[in-house]
């Protein structure tokens, strides 16, 4: 397992959008928007299984996984990849439904997902190779 720096959970923190891509049964990609991504712990991310019926279903057969969070004005973020694991009860699975309360997340939370993560990348925009500055993609960006 890998550690999730500081500084790359305060950018999930503030991002909380990210894409959760599974496998399907029949070998599909399937990738879906999640907006409770957190750090659970030094070496694993969790979300909120709030409309996700086909993720779940996928990491129950098939438990590999990859999340992408970008920022997408400053085109520069990170891909996770790991295996997730989905919790319907037990006190993991308590403790993380506080946390995503406190988050404000006031919709019905089915399960819960904690992604052991293996490896994490930074990933950005080819721009940044030619020697654009991020003030330089973001104004880019907003053209």
């Amino acid at each position: 397992m890998v550690v999730i720096s500081d500084e790359i959970a305060e950018f999930v923190r503030n991002e909380r959008l990210g894409y959760v891509a599974t496998v399907t049964s029949d070998c599909k990609p399937n990738v879906s928007p999640k907006a409770s991504i957190i750090r659970h712990g030094s070496e694993s991310l969790a979300f909120a299984d709030i409309r996700s019926p086909d993720t779940v279903e996928n990491l129950e057969s098939n438990d590999a996984v990859e999340v992408s969070v970008i920022n997408p004005v400053i085109r520069r973020g990170y891909l996770f990849v790991g295996r997730g694991h989905v919790h319907r009860n037990g006190t993991l699975f308590d403790d993380l439904i506080k946390k995503f309360r406190e988050m404000g997340i006031q919709s019905p939370i089915n399960t819960v997902v904690v992604i052991h993560v293996s490896d994490v990348r930074e990933t950005k925009s080819p721009l940044y190779d030619l020697g654009y500055t991020e003030e330089q993609v973001r104004n880019f960006f907003k053209k």
